[in-house]
C-alpha cells in the first residue's frame, strides 16, 4: 500500500478481526471500541445464546480482556468507553476512566459529548488521561470539546459519526470537513477521528480530506481490499448523492465551553443505544 498520512484504526470489539485487518493492511494504527461493539463479540453472543448473562463485574472483566488482547496486536491508541448513561455523573465517569486507563498503556478513554461528559473531560485533562470525545454530530460540539480540553498534554480525539448523520439525510462527511476547517484556527491539540464509517467511499473521502484519524469496521477493510486498496487521487470526488450538506459555521474558539449549544438528538440517542446494548448482557 502507498504511504498515507491518515492513521487507520479498526472499529470493533473482536480481536480476531483486528488480527485479520493487520494481515490485510500490513499495519493497524489503533482501535476504537464501545459498549455496543463489545456486546457483539462472538464470545458474548455465544454466552447469550446459552442464556448466560454477565454480572457487572464479569462484563467489565471481559471488556478488559478484549482490550488487553487488542493491545497485543497494536501499540497504537485503543479507545475504551466509560459506561455512561444519561444519569451518569462526571465524577462517576472520571473514576471509571482512571480504572480503564490502567488496563493497557495505550488506552484512550471515550467520553460522550454531553454536559457531564465535558465536565469529565476537563478533569481528565487535569489527570493527564488521554481522551476520545465521542458521539459528535455538530460543529458547536466540536468547539466545546476544543475549549474544554485546552491545555491537554496528550492529543485529544474527537469522533464525528458520519454514518449516523447520513442515516437521517445529512452529509456526515461535510461535518468532518467543517471541523477540520475551523480547527485550523486553533492550536492543534484536538484531532478529528472520522467514525461510524459505513463504506469505502466514506474512507476515501476522509483520506482525501487528510483527516488525521479514521476508524473502520473490519467489513469496510474487506471491501477496501476487494477494491485493491484504492486511494483517492486529485480527480476523486465524494458522491454525496441526495444527502444534505451541513453548512460551515464560523465559530469562535474563545468562549467558555458551557456557552456552546452542545445538544444534539443523535448524541442523546447514541448514549441510550450504548446503555441499552450494555445492559442487555447484564444480569438483572
Amino acid at each position: 500500500m502507498k504511504k498515507i498520512t491518515s492513521k487507520i484504526f479498526i472499529d470493533g470489539g473482536n480481536p480476531e478481526e483486528t488480527r485479520e485487518a493487520k494481515k490485510l493492511l500490513g499495519f493497524v494504527d489503533g482501535q476504537t471500541t464501545n459498549p455496543t461493539l463489545i456486546s457483539q463479540n462472538p464470545e458474548v453472543k455465544k454466552r447469550l445464546t446459552a442464556r448466560e448473562k454477565f454480572t457487572k463485574e464479569e462484563a467489565k472483566l471481559f471488556y478488559k480482556k478484549v482490550v488487553t488482547e487488542i493491545a497485543e496486536i497494536t501499540s497504537g491508541p485503543i479507545s475504551v468507553e466509560v459506561f455512561a448513561s444519561k444519569d451518569t455523573t462526571a465524577e462517576e465517569m472520571i473514576e471509571e476512566a482512571k480504572e480503564m486507563a490502567g488496563w493497557v498503556p495505550n488506552a484512550y478513554i471515550k467520553l460522550p459529548i454531553t454536559q457531564e461528559g465535558l465536565k469529565a473531560a476537563q478533569e481528565a485533562v487535569r489527570y493527564n488521561l488521554p481522551i476520545n470525545m465521542t458521539l459528535c454530530f455538530s460543529q458547536e460540539q466540536a468547539a466545546a470539546v476544543y475549549v474544554a480540553t485546552k491545555g491537554a498534554e496528550k492529543p485529544v480525539f474527537i469522533s464525528p459519526f458520519v454514518g449516523r448523520l447520513d442515516d437521517q439525510g445529512e452529509d456526515g462527511m461535510s461535518l468532518v470537513e467543517n471541523i477540520l476547517r475551523f480547527y485550523k484556527k486553533g492550536d492543534g491539540h484536538v484531532l478529528p477521528l472520522t467514525a461510524s464509517i459505513r463504506n469505502v467511499d466514506h474512507l476515501l473521502a476522509a483520506l482525501k480530506m487528510f483527516c488525521p484519524l479514521i476508524t473502520c469496521p473490519f467489513r469496510v477493510i474487506k471491501e477496501w481490499e476487494a477494491r485493491d486498496f484504492i486511494l483517492p487521487d486529485e480527480n476523486f470526488v465524494y458522491q454525496r448523492k441526495d444527502l444534505q450538506v451541513i453548512p460551515y459555521q464560523e465559530i469562535s474558539l474563545e468562549k467558555n465551553w458551557s456557552e456552546y449549544n452542545i445538544y444534539h438528538s443523535l448524541t442523546k440517542i447514541g448514549v441510550e443505544k450504548f446503555t441499552a446494548d450494555w445492559e442487555a448482557i447484564i444480569k438483572e
